[in-house]
């Protein structure tokens, strides 16, 4: 069986086309599952971005500023959003999941119609100030299907961009000589709640998605110098790169984090490398040009709510409360579904928390003094980070920070720890097939599992039956269609991960993109 798998791992790897087709079809089936399978506007804010993409896609980029009454954790405030022309029937998307949402008893029966009123009457979204490029990726079906099928598309168009990011980032893991450990890597990063993001229309998903690729792109680069290889992964970074710098405005100080954190392990010799590289000056100049575009867009939008925090929130007791709830972000990370109200089984956290501090401790057991320093640094920066963040902004806007707002920065942690093994560890006396195929196994089975737990929950409720074979909510097609295709897509991702590595290449000739230094100047050997 495991032969056989081998084989077809092999054979979906012949070709880097080949193999970055399978694994888009597979990250899409995840992905359109979730798309599929959970109610509309279910997840965190999807009734603000399904507005504001509608919107987008028919041309207004902005609106008029409309203050809106809202209540978040407990603090009421006057939250500015943008005022847009749209059918009556999205004006009921708010309203649809206040009847289930944070009771988590109650299954998503309850959620009322949206209606087929096509007059034009002005909707407001709280998403009215994020860059509108995301949403005019996504908006574009509301202009060909209207109703709930127009929505479920817009879902799907969100997939297709995340699914095609991470099919990049596998094939750029599967570049490397121990292939099956760098892809690990990918698989670990791509948690159910990166998954689950990426079948919402929300900004969140793509943010995740391109930080996979990014740190994907930029460990190889520094890591896995291979001048064959060199303009391909600038290319992916670089794609990458203008989709986290474009889509969030925290993507910007993702992206800096991934390429200094990156820096710190990059071999000798390589930055000359790629400095060299006309390839990096051209994508250099696009991700600058980017990047102004994004500040000039937010430094135009600002967020002008009015929040009533009480005094006794200080930047100190902020502070306290967020590092206190560390292990409830790292959870948001790995799968809390619905509006935070649906957390994944132990099973998927306890497997998924076990092979991320496995992977982290090999790292630190085969890495370098200056690889040790950077994965320690990187796990402090995944627990500071939002401390600092938080800190800084709760007595303007309150408590409100989220896991998945730090994903797109914490993915490198798994990353780096599987890239620092593939490139340190030895061949032998370790048996890395068998580790790296439990491992895969074991993840896709908590993957399913989250999916299972998650449908189950909006089916019947947290109190309602284990099997959900009565049920009184379920998606177009049937839940147990939808946990079908999940169980079965996330454990073929598992195929990739058996992949055999690469036979050492032979050196490669100079650079020629590079200038001759002499007679001595010689390439680093590839992965």
């Amino acid at each position: 069986m495991i032969s056989a798998l081998t084989r077809l791992a092999d054979w979906s790897a012949r070709t880097p086309k080949r193999l970055w087709l399978v694994a888009f079809a597979l990250f899409f089936a995840l992905a359109g599952s979730w798309s599929a399978a959970s109610p509309l506007a279910s997840s965190p804010d999807e009734h603000a971005h399904f507005i504001r993409a509608a919107a987008v896609a028919r041309g207004q980029i902005g609106g008029p500023e409309v203050m809106v009454p809202h209540v978040v954790a407990g603090i009421e405030g006057q939250f500015a959003e943008t005022g847009v022309q749209l059918p009556e029937w999205y004006r009921n998307l708010p309203k649809v999941h206040e009847c289930y949402a944070w009771q988590e008893a109650k299954p998503a029966s309850c959620a009322p119609s949206l209606g087929n009123s096509q007059k034009t009457v002005q909707a407001t979204t709280a998403a009215g100030r994020y860059h509108p490029a995301y949403y005019l990726a996504t908006g574009w079906p509301s202009l060909l299907v209207d109703g709930p099928k127009g929505l479920y598309l817009m879902r799907f168009a969100s997939a297709l961009l995340c699914s095609a990011l991470l099919a990049s980032a596998l094939v750029t893991a599967a570049e490397w000589r121990r292939r099956s450990l760098a892809v690990l890597g990918v698989l670990a990063a791509a948690t159910p709640m990166t998954l689950y993001m990426g079948g919402m229309v929300n900004p969140s998903g793509g943010e995740i998605a391109a930080g996979i690729l990014v740190w994907t792109a930029l460990l190889s680069i520094v890591l896995s110098p291979d001048p064959r290889l060199l303009n391909r992964r600038l290319a992916r970074l670089g794609i990458g790169g203008l989709v986290l710098i474009n889509i969030r405005p925290l993507g910007l100080i993702w992206f800096a984090g991934a390429v200094v954190f990156c820096l710190l392990l990059a071999r000798r010799g390589v930055l000359g490398q790629v400095l060299r590289r006309k390839a990096l000056w051209a994508w250099t100049a696009l991700l600058g040009i980017a990047t102004a575009g994004a500040l000039l867009w937010a430094s135009r939008h600002p967020d002008n709510s009015v929040i009533n925090t009480p005094d006794s929130l200080t930047a100190a007791t902020a502070a306290k409360k967020t590092l206190g709830n560390t292990y409830t972000y790292v959870k948001q990370m790995l799968g809390y579904f619905g509006w935070l109200d649906t957390p994944a089984p132990a099973f998927t956290w306890l497997v998924w928390l076990g092979v991320l501090a496995t992977l982290a401790a090999l790292a630190l057991a085969y890495g370098r003094t200056r690889e040790s320093i950077a994965v320690l640094g990187m796990i402090a920066a995944i627990v500071m980070l939002p401390v600092v963040a938080q800190a800084s902004q709760a007595e303007k806007i309150g408590m409100v920070w989220q896991g998945r707002y730090l994903l797109p920065f914490a993915v490198g942690l798994p990353l780096m720890a599987v890239l620092i093994c593939a490139d340190r560890a030895p061949d032998r006396g370790f048996p890395w097939r068998r580790l790296v195929g439990f491992t895969a196994v074991g993840l896709a089975l908590a993957d399913a599992a989250s999916f299972y737990w998650t449908l189950r929950r909006f089916a019947v409720g947290t109190s309602g039956s284990w099997v959900p074979t009565h049920a009184h909510w379920a998606p177009p097609g049937g839940w147990a269609v939808w946990v079908g295709v999940y169980t079965v897509a996330a454990l073929l991702l598992v195929v990739p991960a058996l992949l055999s590595d690469r036979k050492p290449a032979a050196p490669q000739p100079p650079d020629r993109d590079a200038p001759r230094h002499g007679r001595h100047s010689r390439v680093p050997e590839p992965a």
